[in-house]
């Protein structure tokens, strides 16, 4: 019988040794939520939280309550523009990457 990881396992794992897809992961949970996919969004960035910073240190550096984070990113959390974007911000201090909205060319 063959052994299987869970997918959550395969990109906290991933993430762990592979800095280009961690970065990858984090721009694409932006994009999907401004792109009008908040739930998707929100469940990106949540697997990027749990790989990378945790939910408590991310309490920590924002300010907020790791309980509230938990809330905020799960499947019926409804964050504030400005819980989202400190967030936000500071992930991307952290991942050493600086992402900017532009215009899609058509």
């Amino acid at each position: 019988m063959a052994l299987t990881k869970s997918f959550k396992d395969l990109v906290q794992s991933r993430v762990a040794r592979d800095p280009d897809f961690a970065a990858a992961l984090l721009r694409e949970g932006i994009d999907t939520m401004l792109a009008g996919d908040v739930d998707t969004g929100k469940a990106i960035l949540r697997d990027y939280i749990k790989a990378t910073v945790g939910f408590e240190k991310l309490g920590e550096a924002t300010a907020t309550p790791p309980k509230s984070l938990i809330r905020m990113f799960g499947p019926r959390g409804n964050p504030q523009a400005r819980n989202l974007f400190g967030v936000i911000g500071y992930l991307q201090r952290r991942a050493g990457i600086e992402l900017h909205v532009a215009p899609n060319p058509s």
